[in-house]
C-alpha cells in the first residue's frame, strides 16, 4: 500500500467515500497513512498509522511520500493552541498536539510540497510521563463537543483522551470501548490518580463514555463541550446544572 502525510489542518476520515457520509474520525496534520492503491470518484480508503483506525479520506487532503519518512518516529509536536506554518509557501494554521518527525528548525519536503515552522516546537516526552496527562489536558477545555473529533477545534470524549496521552507518550486505541480494554484496572474511585481514565456505559452496559480524572472528585471530559465536572462512586454530576450525566462503570491506569 502507498503511504501518505496529511496536507490540511485536520482531515475528516469518513465511514464512506461521500462528503454526506459520517466523520467517524480525524487525522490531524503531518500523521501519517497507508493508502489503498485505488482512488474511487477523489476519494480513498486509509488506515491510520498511529491506531490503525480505517476510513474514507479526500484524497487531495494527503500526499504520498516514501517509506523512510512514513517510518521516521514522531519527535516533536505544536504546543500552541494554532500554530503558523508556511506550507508550499502559504501560510496555514494547525492545532495543538500535531506530530512530527522533524525539529522545525529548516524547511521540510513532503513529496512535492515544502514545509517550514514559523514557532519552535516542542520535543515529546523520550518515556511515559503521566504528567503530561494533566499539563496537556486543559488546553482543550471550551472546545466543542464534534463527533469523530479530535482536536482542539472540535473533539469527542476519546479523542481526547487519545490526544493527550499521545502527548504523554501513552498510546491508547480511538474509541472509549477500545481504551477501556487496555491498562490495568482500579478497584475504586478513592484509589484513582491524576490522569487515570475513568469510563461510563449506557442502559445496555456498553462503554460509552470517557474522561480524564483531575482526582478523586473532578473529572475533565468531553460532554457537549471539553468541561471540568463533578465525580463520585456513582457518577459524574454537571456542576452547571447538578444534573447526573454519565453512569461510572470503571477506572483504567496506563503506567
Amino acid at each position: 500500500m502507498p503511504y501518505a502525510v496529511t496536507i490540511v489542518p485536520v482531515m475528516p476520515m469518513r465511514a464512506e467515500p461521500k462528503h454526506r457520509s459520517e466523520v467517524i474520525s480525524q487525522v490531524l496534520f503531518g500523521e501519517f497513512v497507508e493508502t489503498e492503491p485505488v482512488v474511487t470518484d477523489g476519494w480513498v480508503k486509509v488506515r491510520n498509522r498511529y491506531d490503525n483506525y480505517e476510513g474514507w479520506v479526500t484524497v487531495s487532503h494527503v500526499e504520498i511520500v516514501e517509506k523512510d519518512l512514513f517510518d521516521a518516529p514522531a519527535r516533536f509536536y505544536a504546543p500552541a493552541w494554532v500554530n503558523r506554518i508556511i506550507f508550499n509557501g502559504q501560510p496555514m494554521h494547525v492545532p495543538f498536539g500535531c506530530e512530527f518527525s522533524t525539529n522545525g528548525s529548516q524547511v521540510t519536503k513532503w513529496g512535492k510540497y515544502d514545509l517550514q515552522f514559523e514557532s519552535p516546537l516542542t520535543e515529546l516526552p523520550a518515556t511515559v510521563d503521566p504528567a503530561a496527562v494533566l499539563k496537556h489536558a486543559p488546553m482543550f477545555l471550551n472546545t466543542s463537543y464534534l463527533w469523530g473529533g479530535k482536536s482542539v477545534f472540535g473533539v469527542d470524549c476519546s479523542g481526547f483522551t487519545q490526544t493527550v496521552y499521545r502527548l504523554a507518550g501513552i498510546p491508547l486505541q480511538r474509541d472509549a470501548y477500545q481504551q477501556a480494554a487496555q491498562g490495568q484496572g482500579v478497584g475504586f474511585l478513592q484509589e484513582a490518580q491524576p490522569g487515570d481514565l475513568a469510563f461510563f456505559d449506557n442502559a445496555e452496559g456498553r462503554i460509552t463514555h470517557v474522561g480524564v480524572l483531575l482526582n478523586d472528585h473532578e473529572i475533565i471530559h468531553s460532554a457537549g463541550k471539553v468541561r471540568i465536572d463533578d465525580i463520585d462512586n456513582e457518577g459524574i454530576v454537571n456542576r452547571d446544572t447538578g444534573e447526573r450525566t454519565h453512569k461510572l462503570r470503571l477506572i483504567r491506569r496506563y503506567w
